[in-house]
């Protein structure tokens, strides 16, 4: 195990992260802590407190980082959507997002999380910027900020559904199919809309 304090400055804070997201996927946000992340980064107990003065502060580090990967998935699947089919691939993006890090989605969205973190707010501020980009092209004539607030809202609520169960997310095609009709359900105002597929309830 590491000797306390054989991390650099510029090492520590890294070290943290990683040890914080590894107790995540394990033990989810329970087994989150300071004391935690310092024995499985191999530093004194004290050592994290140089970056994160509380669990708190070290939660918003891992969301923020959460936010940034988040914000890279939706890029790749489409930089720049400018229809309501570009729409529906970044949701299904984002909802398996969601189940494929299930304990970091829950840390980036239902975990309280420090308000004056910078790292924070500014991932979180990229990702609404992100959606709003979408309504614009997509939907010029809307207002951006009421109908990215709908959008997001919409996708974010597909996507704890998904993760608690009320929703069949058994296959990957599944997912996709109920995200993409949802979407298409929101802004397709013809007879066709009626015919999407249906989203199906997880069997109880």
């Amino acid at each position: 195990m590491p000797q306390a304090g054989a991390y650099h400055h510029g090492d520590l804070r890294a070290a943290c992260l990683r040890a914080a997201r590894e107790l995540l996927e394990e033990d989810g946000s329970a087994g989150l802590s300071l004391r935690a992340v310092a024995r499985r980064a191999g530093v004194s107990a004290t050592a994290p407190y140089r970056h994160y003065p509380d669990r708190d502060a070290l939660v918003s580090a891992v969301a923020a980082q959460g936010y940034r990967e988040l914000a890279v998935q939706l890029a790749a699947v489409h930089p720049s959507p400018t229809t309501p089919d570009d729409l529906a691939a970044v949701a299904v993006a984002y909802v398996r997002f969601a189940l494929e890090h299930p304990a970091l989605f829950r840390v980036m969205f239902a975990e309280p999380c420090d308000p004056t973190s910078e790292d924070r707010v500014g991932a979180t501020a990229a990702i609404s910027e992100y959606v709003r980009g979408i309504v614009r092209g997509a939907f010029p004539g809307a207002d951006p900020d009421v109908l990215s607030t709908t959008v997001w809202a919409l996708v974010h609520g597909l996507a704890f559904l998904h993760l608690d169960g009320k929703l069949d997310s058994s296959t990957p095609e599944v997912v996709a199919d109920q995200v993409g009709a949802a979407v298409h359900a929101l802004f397709t105002v013809s007879p066709a809309a009626s015919r999407t597929p249906s989203v199906t309830p997880a069997k109880a």
